[in-house]
């Protein structure tokens, strides 16, 4: 029982590493915690070799049918751009497509982005995002979210993530329930959005309802809504954004993904072990931490030490790892794809410059 009670702990975790190579110690809490998964950032990738590379070695020490996760939105966060080429933002991208009416060019987006994430051996992009662009949080949010309302977001998404689909990546909506109204970065502290739950239903919501079905995974914020009925707990530890509004009301039946448990939005409000524990009570899948071993570690033991405790969240605990697994089978079961001949990254590079002159090139045509 407790052997079960390590497994799934570890595989409630997807975690980040230090470098271009696993470390000496890196490999051994790899070993010893088996996450569901590995992110990797700009600090990690060199070129498509080395990242392939590590992320074979990385998840080789994983639970099987591990994620191989990477943010790759376009425009301002795009991990892939220095070592393979820059990605429009999907600001840019959705007002190509309405001035030109070729919306074709979102799909184009996104399948272009899952060309590249399965050319660095990655499975996964955290994207599209799903935060409308409101005028209050432009500052924060900048050119990631790609429209101001909910159905321009909803027919990009949808777009977009028919991209990911026909390469076979797996995409994932953020930041539920949503930071447009968010004028703080939840990187370094927890944002305060103040809207009534019927404004959330109402607008930012919208498309996770309407997408409910096309979104493999959903990833909760670390934002306080305190104009509804959690008050001022992030979203990422409630049990009534995650169970009663996404699982429930909306009836999201994916994998709930946490934003980072590094970020100073939630661990200015808690520690990690508390964070991680909250989070799982909540109704969490996946806990995201991005980089401190000593953090991952910590709330691998938090978890272990809360199911020996509570036998209830022990059998919870275990029931979401296995769950978890069998959407990961259905996910991965394939394996990465193969790696790319020079001749075939070049020409995907040269796919990609040419998407952002067209992109470049819409943008300047004036809609009569």
């Amino acid at each position: 029982m407790k052997a079960n009670l390590r497994r799934a702990a570890g595989s409630m975790l997807v975690v980040g590493m230090g470098g271009t190579e696993p470390t000496s110690l890196e490999r051994a809490w790899l070993r010893l915690v088996q996450p569901a998964g590995i992110i990797l950032f700009r600090r990690n990738i060199a070129d498509a070799g080395q990242t392939r590379t590590l992320l074979t070695e990385a998840t080789g020490l994983c639970s099987p049918n591990a994620f191989r996760c990477v943010d790759v939105e376009g425009g301002t966060v795009d991990r892939l751009r220095d070592a393979l080429a820059a990605m429009p933002s999907a600001r840019a991208v959705a007002d190509a497509a309405r001035q030109t009416k070729r919306f074709r060019l979102i799909r184009n987006q996104g399948e272009l982005i899952a060309q590249g994430v399965k050319a660095f051996g990655f499975n996964t992009t955290l994207a599209p995002v799903l935060d409308l662009a409101n005028p209050k949080s432009a500052q924060v949010m900048g050119t990631r979210a790609a429209a101001e309302t909910a159905s321009e977001v909803v027919e990009y998404a949808r777009n977009f993530l028919a991209g990911l689909a026909s390469q076979n990546v797996v995409g994932c909506g953020k930041h539920f329930p949503g930071l447009g109204g968010g004028t703080r970065d939840s990187h370094r502290e927890t944002p305060a959005i103040d809207r009534s739950i019927s404004q959330l239903w109402r607008d930012d919501l919208l498309p996770y309802r309407n997408l409910a079905n096309e979104l493999p995974m959903v990833m909760v914020n670390h934002a306080a809504y305190p104009n509804t009925p959690v008050k001022n707990r992030p979203a990422s530890v409630s049990p009534y954004w995650i169970t009663a509004v996404l699982r429930k009301r909306i009836g999201y039946r994916g994998i709930i993904f946490s934003d980072d448990m590094e970020m100073g939005g939630i661990l200015k409000f808690m520690s990690i072990e508390e964070a991680a524990i909250a989070a799982i009570r909540a109704g969490m899948d996946l806990i995201e931490i991005c980089h401190s071993s000593e953090l991952i570690l910590r709330a691998y033991d938090a978890l272990i030490a809360e199911g020996e405790r509570s036998p209830a969240f022990s059998r919870s605990l275990v029931s979401r790892a296995e769950q978890t697994a069998r959407r990961r089978t259905k996910l991965f079961a394939c394996g990465p794809s193969p790696a790319l001949t020079v001749k075939q990254f070049d020409a995907l590079r040269t796919r990609i410059l040419r998407f952002s002159e067209t992109i470049q090139n819409a943008q300047k045509v004036v809609p009569e």
